[in-house]
């Protein structure tokens, strides 16, 4: 970590801002509703929350929530003394919100992505970390912040969905103590999990099963994809996020080493997601702009379906399984 003036810059600013990714997770969502919390109970200022897309209904439960507005409620003439991003990984996944970043007196920055490099004033990216909320608790300890209950379960929210319920590559011995922690503060594990993992609809099941019924193999099933239409969600009839933890379903299977999702955003434009067991699939999405972690990427490609799993497919086969 370095620039470490985050304490004066909060202490400093009038008006704050916290901006999460879009298509949020638990981490960005856990860390912008902690870290809003944080300030208000520990130097007695209301920074305002903005989400880029729509609020997953899975994360409704952690309190506080409802009170981040969408992009499109601000004012782009709006000049913010200090603008954080968390779990933001690059600036194109805040979209049309970078006008306030730019702007801003002090820019910020809490994360834990390798491939993160734009430019802040203050920088907290830890890319051995599990999640931004781990990131967050380690800053929250060199400070002294206070914690309370809500804080501790919108931090145990962030670790426990990136960390894939402890179950990733991304899972340390630090992680599991600061999540114990947390425990400790009034997060309810059993509580948070099951709202996190055991409320999904009949439609969330049965689209997840569709789309598998439909999964494509290459390279003697180590290479495992599906790629998932407009048309498909559609027909599901949902506006919650149905494809979530589907590429990591197609990695779970014993002859997989690396999995990828496409997913049309729209015409001839598709987000990727792409999951390994061994190779850095990180390198491989950085060839299209994208970027993660090593066994966790993305990016965007703006071509047809098919062009896109060729090119994906080259870059992979570079690799060495």
């Amino acid at each position: 970590m370095e620039n470490l003036n985050l304490d004066d810059s909060i202490k400093a600013s009038k008006n704050i801002l916290i901006i999460s990714h879009v298509n949020p997770d638990g981490d960005t969502l856990g860390s912008m509703l902690a870290l809003r919390d944080f300030i208000q109970l520990n130097y007695k200022k209301r920074p305002e929350m903005m989400v880029i897309s729509k609020i997953p209904k899975m994360y409704e439960f952690l309190n506080g929530l409802k009170d981040a507005k969408h992009l499109t409620q601000y004012d782009n003439s709006m000049v913010y003394d200090l603008v954080i991003l968390v779990d933001v990984a690059a600036l194109d996944r805040i979209f049309n919100a970078q006008i306030f970043f730019e702007k801003a007196k002090i820019r910020a920055c809490i994360d834990h992505h390798k491939t993160n490099n734009y430019k802040a004033d203050i920088r907290f990216v830890k890319d051995e970390a599990s999640s931004t909320g781990e990131v967050l608790c380690e800053i929250a300890e060199n400070y002294g912040w206070k914690f309370d209950e809500k804080i501790a379960e919108a931090l145990y929210t962030a670790i426990l969905t990136d960390t894939g319920g402890f179950r990733f590559d991304n899972t340390r011995a630090l992680t599991l103590k600061t999540a114990s922690k947390l425990i400790a503060q009034g997060a309810k594990p059993q509580w948070i999990y099951k709202n996190c993992y055991e409320k999904k609809s009949k439609n969330f099941v049965m689209f997840q099963a569709y789309c598998l019924n439909k999964a494509e193999f290459a390279e003697n099933d180590k290479i495992a994809y599906i790629t998932v239409y407009k048309k498909d969600i559609e027909k599901f009839a949902s506006e919650d996020d149905l494809t979530e933890g589907l590429v990591e379903k197609l990695r779970s299977m014993e002859s997989t080493e690396v999995a990828f999702l496409l997913k049309e955003i729209d015409n001839k434009m598709f987000k990727v997601s792409m999951r390994s067991k061994n190779i850095d699939v990180a390198e491989v999405t950085s060839v299209f702009n994208g970027g993660g972690h090593k066994f966790a990427a993305g990016c965007v490609l703006k071509c047809s379906a098919e062009d896109c799993v060729k090119k994906l497919l080259t870059e992979i086969r570079k690799q060495e399984f």
